[in-house]
């Protein structure tokens, strides 16, 4: 029994240390962080903080060019929202499933479009914040909590009623369902990104001038989907977790 678990906790080790290309570290006591993460991450969300600010900074009543798509971009999250929660509870979760396609879309885009490869770092290279496991994993753990948070915070205890729903022979496989939701959200948005910038890396080698750049457009629009999918799915798991069982 003792092998089997050392066997089981060295295969999770395994899994845990898988990598795809070169990461740049930082030790933080005894933690190795992925810094090439950290540095995209932080360039994306300053990006979205300066394009947000500058949209917002001087409303007027005829909108500029920028304030319409801004305004646009807006009605198009609210919609997201709105039509996977409810018309009556959206409008509190339209800040994290906005946060969370903006964050997605942009990292995305930023793998996409900017050369990264060709900023030299002492070891690593930059990429897409997305197609690190590790910030897949931490998004879709934020839907799980968010979910859970909004389930509990609108039917209290009586939440957990839906697992013995509409019989407890469900329980283990509704129970099972609440560790699925984030493993298929995660890996997901990781394969698709991951795969999207390993056939642009294959493409490029292969023929380096033009045909890249249709596959490279494709991977722009395979991007947005992939952001779309994540806070569409996010937000209906909100929406069924607030449904009222209750009610039944």
């Amino acid at each position: 029994m003792y092998q089997e678990t050392n066997q089981t906790l060295f295969s999770f080790t395994e899994f845990s240390s898988v990598e795809v290309g070169k990461h740049l570290y930082w030790k933080i006591s005894n933690y190795d962080i992925h810094g090439q993460v950290f540095i995209v991450s932080w360039l994306v969300i300053s990006a979205l903080l300066a394009i947000a600010f500058i949209g917002t900074r001087n409303l007027k009543r005829v909108p500029s060019q920028l304030q319409n798509f801004m305004e646009f971009i807006l009605e198009f999250l609210q919609d997201i929202a709105k039509n996977q929660i409810g018309e009556h509870e959206y409008r509190s979760w339209v800040p994290y499933i906005s946060t969370i396609f903006l964050f997605i879309l942009g990292c995305n885009w930023a793998g996409a479009l900017i050369p990264w490869k060709l900023i030299v770092l002492p070891e690593g290279e930059l990429a897409a914040p997305t197609n690190d496991i590790n910030t897949t994993v931490a998004l879709a753990l934020l839907t799980s909590i968010a979910y859970f948070y909004a389930g509990l915070s609108k039917n209290g205890l009586g939440y957990f009623a839906r697992y013995v729903e509409p019989t407890p022979v469900l329980l283990p496989i509704n129970i099972l369902e609440d560790f699925t939701k984030p493993l298929s959200l995660s890996f997901r948005l990781f394969g698709n990104v991951l795969a999207d910038e390993l056939v642009v890396s294959v493409f490029t080698l292969l023929v380096p001038i033009l045909i890249p750049l249709p596959v490279m457009i494709l991977g722009l629009f395979a991007s947005s989907i992939q952001a779309l999918i994540f806070s569409t799915l996010s937000a209906a798991y909100i929406g069924e977790a607030m449904e009222g069982h209750g009610d039944h």
